[in-house]
């Protein structure tokens, strides 16, 4: 009952981990607390790990490569197809430790904390770019409404000052 691959779903504070053993068996259903799993992924013996990529699971991938796991990240819209039930944490889990182990599955290269910096600098002048677009479509309309006496039908020529 050797744990071969395990599927990790990522939440804020609880998460939930799902192995099977090389037939696929199921081998492990468990849900740890992000103070825990570190701990727990350390104990257990190299095995591939398969997470949904988001900002927090680089952070894991990186942690658990260190303890000598094989780390695959994979796109949420990759593993959508694999969950078998209801969603919840558990199947999805079940459904990453499915996924991981496909031979045409697409994974996400992990990325390094310089990486990620760099990316949170592009998002963060992306919203000052959307806030300052915003802003400028707010001023013209304000603007309109001193345009509309133009186009009255009627009215005398409009000046605009």
């Amino acid at each position: 009952m050797k744990i071969t691959t395990i599927g990790i779903d990522l939440a804020k504070n609880v998460f939930q981990v799902h192995g099977v053993d090389e037939r696929g068996h199921l081998v492990l259903r468990k849900q740890i607390r992000r103070d825990q799993l570190a701990a727990f992924m350390v104990n257990l013996p190299p095995c591939l790990v398969g997470m949904e990529a988001c900002g927090s699971a680089h952070h894991w991938a990186r942690k658990f490569q260190d303890f000598g796991h094989t780390v695959r990240l994979m796109s949420p819209q990759f593993v959508k197809p694999y969950v078998k039930s209801n969603k919840n944490d558990a199947a999805d889990a079940e459904a990453i430790c499915e996924a991981v182990t496909r031979t045409n599955m697409r994974f996400v290269p992990i990325k390094s904390i310089e990486q990620q910096a760099v990316l949170s600098i592009h998002r963060v002048r992306q919203g000052f770019v959307t806030a300052r677009t915003a802003q400028a479509q707010i001023r013209s309309v304000d603007y309109l409404p001193s345009l509309a006496s133009c186009f009255q039908k009627g009215s005398a020529p409009c000046e605009i000052s």
